[in-house]
């Protein structure tokens, strides 16, 4: 007799599938773009408070399309929504490449703004893993999508390497690469089978609860805090690293590799998350996740020799991936599916506004934070992690005695 779940498991999959190769293809870019960004921003301008300045448009853009992108989501389906955004993409970075090519900064950060708009349909890909997913196979199928990004590091390294020098302006044919890696994106998400949501009937009220009561709910706040605090803190100390490195001594390429080793730290355990979450629960995911950020800021601040970076960046990429992928189960449990786009916007909304202010953050520490060398703004760098660490452990803790109390 053939089991009534095979075909829904079979979409499934097949969704899986088309977004871990955006992950591992289109994701490639945003490595690229954090390994280049604070390096051509600091060619680019003569204020070495705004080397940051490219991330950070394109964390900001992220925040700020978020939202409104789910909104499209929502009515027009993931599939127009991923197209539009790797559209948007390959425009980012085919004017990002004019700013480059012309040594305009204000160029290079409009380039920067409208790839942000792709990195907020990023963001949603582990979302839409979970769209047509039954509950048991959630938490796995975030998993394998993030777990694409374990591909997406090869890809951006093997895609820094071989355009590397091969014009004499830095990074000219990198984001050519990018271009077509957004372009091939259009093509691929054709394959993707999401239904989209219901929509309301004409003078119906709106569908599920107000935006202020779902901001109210624990099961949606904590999870949000938590996602904020391991992405944005993520991001502060890698965004911040290829400048340590260079001002240190190191060269370009080492820097690149660490980034790289950041990365398969990042989405190699995406392999098992699911499946440690299942057996211990998200929120001692989370908290794990939370200890191993903690742990790397331990680390940067013991010294800069290139092992210490290599240890750094590698328990930072470990704490994003338990942080993050839990917070993000967490999530998905508690609203329901009339809620989704609202929710996921606003939730992005929160990540990427955070990311954003850590990203700015990131080179005022490095560069105009008063220190007076390249390894006293690494220490004030990894040293503005501790506030955050204790926000979102005491919002975890708190979710977790909620019931007990009740």
């Amino acid at each position: 007799m053939d089991d009534p779940a095979a075909p829904s498991m079979r979409r499934a999959w097949r969704n899986v599938a088309v977004l871990v190769a955006a992950q591992a293809l289109l994701g490639a870019q945003m490595p690229m773009i954090f390994t280049m960004g604070g390096l051509a921003g600091q060619m680019l301008t003569p204020n070495p408070c705004l080397a940051t300045l490219p991330i950070s448009m394109v964390v900001l853009a992220t925040a700020l399309s978020a939202r409104p992108l789910s909104g499209f989501m929502q009515r027009h389906g993931r599939r127009a929504g991923f197209q539009l955004a790797a559209l948007a993409g390959a425009s980012g970075a085919s004017i990002a490449l004019s700013g480059l090519y012309m040594g305009s900064f204000a160029i290079y950060l409009a380039g920067s703004a409208l790839t942000g708009v792709y990195m907020a349909s990023q963001g949603f890909f582990r979302f839409a893993a979970t769209d047509t997913a039954p509950d048991a196979f959630a938490p796995r199928a975030i998993s394998f999508v993030l777990a694409g990004g374990l591909a997406s590091a090869f890809v951006a390294l093997g895609l820094l390497r071989a355009t590397e020098g091969l014009s004499a302006v830095p990074f000219l044919y990198s984001y050519a690469a990018i271009v077509g890696l957004n372009l091939i994106g259009v093509a691929l998400f054709l394959a993707l089978d999401i239904p989209r949501p219901p929509r309301p009937e004409p003078g119906a009220t709106r569908l599920g609860r107000p935006t202020s009561a779902i901001l109210r709910d624990p099961r949606i706040l904590v999870p949000m805090v938590c996602a904020m605090v391991s992405y944005a803190l993520m991001n502060l100390v890698m965004t911040s690293t290829p400048l340590a490195m260079v001002g240190c001594g190191f060269a370009p390429s080492q820097a690149g590799d660490v980034v790289f080793a950041h990365v398969l730290a990042m989405f190699v355990p995406s392999f098992f998350t699911g499946h440690l979450i299942t057996r211990f629960g998200a929120a001692r995911i989370v908290a794990v996740g939370l200890a191993l950020l903690a742990a790397a800021g331990g680390v940067a601040l013991s010294g800069v020799a290139l092992e210490r970076f290599y240890l750094t960046l590698i328990l930072l990429g470990l704490g994003w991936n338990f942080g993050f992928i839990g917070s993000t189960t967490l999530l998905s449990r508690g609203h329901g599916p009339e809620e989704r786009g609202r929710v996921q916007g606003i939730n992005d909304l929160v990540v990427f506004g955070g990311v954003f202010m850590a990203s700015l953050a990131s080179g005022g520490l490095m560069n105009c934070s008063g220190a007076v060398s390249a390894e006293a703004g690494w220490s004030a760098v990894n040293m503005a992690m501790a506030p955050f660490l204790v926000l979102a452990g005491g919002a975890l803790i708190w979710l977790r005695m909620r019931p007990r109390a009740a």
